[in-house]
Protein backbone atom coordinates (compact mmCIF):
# COMPACT_ATOMS: atom_id res chain seq x y z
CA UNK A 1 0.00 0.00 0.00
CA UNK A 2 1.42 3.35 -1.30
CA UNK A 3 2.80 5.51 2.02
CA UNK A 4 -0.38 8.57 2.14
CA UNK A 5 2.32 11.15 2.48
CA UNK A 6 4.85 10.37 -0.26
CA UNK A 7 2.39 8.43 -2.43
CA UNK A 8 5.25 5.81 -3.31
CA UNK A 9 5.12 2.31 -1.90
CA UNK A 10 9.08 2.70 -1.66
CA UNK A 11 11.25 5.14 -2.78
CA UNK A 12 12.81 4.10 -6.24
CA UNK A 13 15.84 6.20 -5.82
CA UNK A 14 16.56 4.04 -2.48
CA UNK A 15 15.64 0.75 -4.27
CA UNK A 16 17.79 1.81 -7.54
CA UNK A 17 20.70 2.24 -5.17
CA UNK A 18 19.65 -0.91 -3.15
CA UNK A 19 19.61 -3.07 -6.48
CA UNK A 20 22.86 -1.79 -7.69
CA UNK A 21 24.86 -2.57 -4.36
CA UNK A 22 23.48 -5.70 -3.40
CA UNK A 23 22.94 -7.17 -7.73
CA UNK A 24 25.01 -5.00 -10.23
CA UNK A 25 28.26 -4.80 -7.71
CA UNK A 26 28.11 -8.48 -6.43
CA UNK A 27 27.62 -10.01 -10.05
CA UNK A 28 27.63 -8.18 -13.27
CA UNK A 29 30.42 -9.10 -15.31
CA UNK A 30 31.87 -11.64 -12.59
CA UNK A 31 32.19 -15.08 -13.55
CA UNK A 32 29.53 -16.59 -10.59
CA UNK A 33 31.82 -19.50 -9.70
CA UNK A 34 35.15 -17.96 -9.40
CA UNK A 35 34.49 -14.60 -8.37
CA UNK A 36 31.05 -14.51 -6.00
CA UNK A 37 31.07 -16.06 -2.49
CA UNK A 38 27.73 -16.64 -3.30
CA UNK A 39 28.11 -19.46 -5.95
CA UNK A 40 31.42 -21.23 -4.41
CA UNK A 41 29.34 -24.57 -3.50
CA UNK A 42 25.87 -23.26 -5.38
CA UNK A 43 25.35 -24.14 -9.51
CA UNK A 44 24.18 -20.92 -10.31
CA UNK A 45 21.36 -22.14 -11.84
CA UNK A 46 18.74 -18.92 -12.97
CA UNK A 47 16.98 -20.88 -10.25
CA UNK A 48 19.25 -20.27 -7.66
CA UNK A 49 20.31 -16.64 -9.12
CA UNK A 50 17.15 -15.55 -8.23
CA UNK A 51 17.04 -17.14 -4.94
CA UNK A 52 19.86 -15.55 -3.81
CA UNK A 53 19.36 -12.36 -5.34
CA UNK A 54 16.11 -12.42 -3.57
CA UNK A 55 17.87 -13.11 0.01
CA UNK A 56 20.15 -10.17 -0.98
CA UNK A 57 17.17 -7.89 -1.36
CA UNK A 58 15.27 -9.11 1.44
CA UNK A 59 17.87 -7.88 3.75
CA UNK A 60 17.86 -4.64 2.85
CA UNK A 61 14.18 -4.23 1.66
CA UNK A 62 11.42 -3.50 4.52
CA UNK A 63 9.95 -6.95 5.15
CA UNK A 64 6.52 -5.44 5.18
CA UNK A 65 6.81 -4.56 1.52
CA UNK A 66 6.13 -7.98 -0.73
CA UNK A 67 8.84 -9.33 -2.85
CA UNK A 68 9.25 -11.13 -6.10
CA UNK A 69 12.48 -11.63 -8.08
CA UNK A 70 12.34 -12.32 -11.87
CA UNK A 71 15.33 -12.95 -13.73
CA UNK A 72 14.91 -13.57 -17.68
CA UNK A 73 17.43 -15.91 -19.11
CA UNK A 74 16.04 -15.18 -22.86
CA UNK A 75 12.75 -13.05 -23.61
CA UNK A 76 10.37 -16.22 -23.32
CA UNK A 77 12.29 -18.07 -20.57
CA UNK A 78 12.44 -16.88 -16.88
CA UNK A 79 11.99 -17.33 -13.34
CA UNK A 80 10.74 -16.29 -10.51
CA UNK A 81 11.63 -16.50 -6.76
CA UNK A 82 9.35 -16.76 -5.07
CA UNK A 83 7.11 -18.59 -7.13
CA UNK A 84 3.27 -17.41 -7.21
Amino acid sequence: MPNPETGYVMDMKALSRITAEEVLEKFDHKNLNLDTIYFKDLNPTAEHIAMVIYELLRARIDPKLELQVRLYETERNFVEYPAD
